[in-house]
């Protein structure tokens, strides 16, 4: 049976070193679909409404549909701009979709981003 995990949440909050756990957790054939890496290291675009990462993250997502037993997808993905990459995987994945939000209080994204590599990227502002 094929599945979608989605995980989201504020910066710095683990969505991304759980998503990496879960991958090596499922193994072989399991897809994750970072929104960072697509946006800041493949396409290298600004987030926002109608950010370019979006298009070819619906395509990442039904290639993994086709071709994975397991996707995980991870990243902030505000509701408002990313709401067709979620009517995509609701069209896909129907009741086998685990949504997590990962709610943790403002402190501590912040601390956390403090000891992270990518922390000169932007400030406790942007977060």
């Amino acid at each position: 049976m094929k599945k979608i995990i989605i995980l989201r949440g504020n910066s710095g909050s683990g969505k991304t070193t759980v998503a990496r756990a879960l991958q090596k957790k499922f193994g072989y054939n399991t897809m994750m679909i970072s929104q960072d890496e697509i946006r800041r290291n493949i396409l290298w675009v600004k987030d926002g409404v109608d950010t370019k990462a979006l298009p070819l993250m619906i395509e990442l997502m039904k290639y993994g549909y086709e071709h994975c037993d397991v996707v995980i997808l991870e990243g902030i993905m505000y509701d408002e701009w990313y709401s067709p990459l979620f009517k995509t995987a609701n069209e896909l994945y129907g009741m086998d979709i685990y949504a997590y939000y990962f709610d943790i209080p403002f402190e501590e994204t912040v601390r956390r981003h403090n000891t992270r590599d990518k922390k000169q990227e932007f400030g406790e502002e942007d977060i």
